[in-house]
């Protein structure tokens, strides 16, 4: 029995008057998608406990079966893991995003222009980094580069400056002044400004610290589910979410956060994967969050498209071989094009299996409304993979 996940991070969405009143979901041509929805289970499931923030990190571990009120210690731990940077039991991690500031030159007057650092390359990215740890790093402060905006600084022993810490997400205050979301910290502060004078010149120019955490320690995967996994995403948080939890997380050419992704690259290794043995994967794909923090209404509907039209016949092609299957399609949590960051709303999840195929006890389409008019509510998220693989 191969079973699959498809993950449409930051899919759900709600209505828009530039889409008449109806969600990227709604609007989006997604014939395959709804085509097992017919015939599957639709429902909502919470992803985000009401005691945290959505985020990518906690939602996606409780998607994976990981309850993140027991074993989330913070985003950037994960992505550490990923890019291979050795933390002590004492180290704090935080992102290191490469930003776009306004360009007044008192640091306090300036505003968010672009969290994601002008669609840097990784190549640019790391020439960045490089020459940020020459000039700010330090016995206490580590720069380590990793891919586009999305970077780490490992402060050594700073988990004792981890109590009343808070640092804001970048992505939740684009256009907004930074004046109002400093860090608690002035070590932090004084980073993110000197590292203007550095940057400076650059469509990157500057840092954000935020999603600061301790080491994380998870179970894994085929020690809570039984199953060989493999997670197959161009983002060092799920990569790293993978390789704490033992699972297979292989590398694919061209893969990317946004809508130029290798699409047809990632739906083949996902099908490599399965081939080589394991029982399970967990295929993500970040275009549809990336366009919804950007206010990018076509964006996102092509992002949904795109999977239906190329991902979804090629993962089908092989799945169709077997004698039955099980494959899951669901956003990890909404990030509304209005309000450009996430919430904790409750997300679509559609469930099917080849031997359900005919039944007809699904929707129309998946959507978020048809998804709600179901009463199917999951709400405790660690539970769906378990109904899932049963």
């Amino acid at each position: 029995m191969k079973h699959i996940i498809i993950l449409y991070d930051g899919m759900a969405d709600e209505p828009l008057p530039a889409l008449e009143g109806k969600t990227p979901m709604q609007v989006a041509r997604k014939p395959l998608f709804d085509a097992m929805g017919r015939d599957g289970e639709v429902g909502l499931v919470h992803t985000t406990p009401p005691e945290q923030s959505a985020g990518s990190d906690n939602t996606n571990l409780n998607i994976l079966g990981y309850d993140s009120t027991k074993y989330y210690t913070g985003r950037s731990p994960i992505e550490a893991v990923s890019i291979g940077v050795p933390m002590a039991a004492d180290d704090l991690a935080l992102r290191c995003n490469l930003v776009t500031l306004s360009d007044e030159d008192d640091y306090i007057a300036k505003t968010m222009v672009d969290y994601a650092g002008s669609e840097i390359s990784t190549e640019q990215a790391h020439e960045l980094i490089a020459k940020l740890q020459a000039q700010l790093g330090s016995e206490q402060f580590e720069f380590h580069a990793g891919v586009q905006y999305r970077h780490c600084l490992l402060w050594k022993g700073g988990k004792a400056k981890l109590a009343g810490m808070h640092n804001t997400p970048p992505h939740d205050i684009i256009g907004q002044p930074i004046a109002t979301h400093m860090p608690s910290h002035p070590e932090l502060l004084d980073l993110m400004q000197r590292s203007c004078a550095i940057l400076n010149g650059n469509k990157a120019n500057a840092i954000w610290l935020w999603g600061e955490g301790t080491c994380p320690l998870l179970p894994s995967f085929e020690d809570m589910h039984g199953l060989h996994g493999s997670i197959i995403s161009a983002v060092d948080l799920l990569k790293g979410i993978g390789m704490l939890a033992g699972m297979r997380t292989p590398s694919v050419p061209g893969a990317t956060d946004w809508i130029d992704t290798n699409y047809k690259g990632e739906a083949k290794a996902a099908v490599e994967e399965f081939k080589a043995g394991q029982d399970f994967v967990f295929l993500h794909f970040e275009a549809t969050d990336e366009a919804g923090h950007r206010g990018d209404v076509q964006s996102k509907v092509r992002g949904i498209e795109l999977i239906d039209e190329i991902v979804l016949p090629i993962v089908l092609e092989y799945l169709e071989q077997q004698d039955d299957y099980a494959l899951m399609i669901l956003p990890d949590h909404p990030t509304p094009l209005a309000r450009k960051t996430h919430t904790s709303a409750p997300v679509p999840y559609m469930m099917f299996r080849k031997s359900w195929r005919g039944s007809g006890k699904g929707v129309h389409s998946v959507t978020e409304q048809t998804a709600a008019a179901t009463n199917n509510v999951v709400a405790h998220a660690p539970d769906l993979i378990r109904k899932f693989i049963t």
